[in-house]
């Protein structure tokens, strides 16, 4: 909830296109990460307003450009291995359909079969 506004608040700019301090692709990545938050020049742009203290919010804004960089430094998942079910695995799942599907015939009404 934001708190005095006007006096206390803290615009936090950081030029992620011209920082020399990141690689290419963390830098990419904070791109990516950045959203809204980026203007068209490549400008990052944090407000912080939760505090009453301007120290505090200023402390605020760059412990969450800290978090943002930190996440974008991080390698990306590797991608999935692709897996086949076994043979097994395929015919219990097939005994279980034939079982679920003679219980769901059973349901109907009795045939007149005198």
């Amino acid at each position: 909830m934001p708190v005095n506004k006007v006096s206390t608040a803290i615009e936090l700019r950081f030029d992620v296109r011209l920082s020399s301090a990141l690689p290419e692709p963390v830098r990419a990545r904070l791109y990516r990460l950045s959203g809204s938050r980026l203007t068209l020049d490549g400008v990052l742009v944090l407000v912080a307003q939760e505090h009453r203290s301007q120290e505090l919010n200023r402390q605020a804004a760059l412990a969450r450009l800290v978090d943002l960089v930190r996440e974008a430094a991080r390698p990306p998942p590797p991608p999935r291995k692709k897996t086949r079910p076994t043979y097994a695995s395929k015919l219990k799942r097939l005994e279980g359909k034939s079982k679920r599907s003679s219980v769901k015939a059973m349901r109907g009404r009795p045939r007149g079969d005198d």
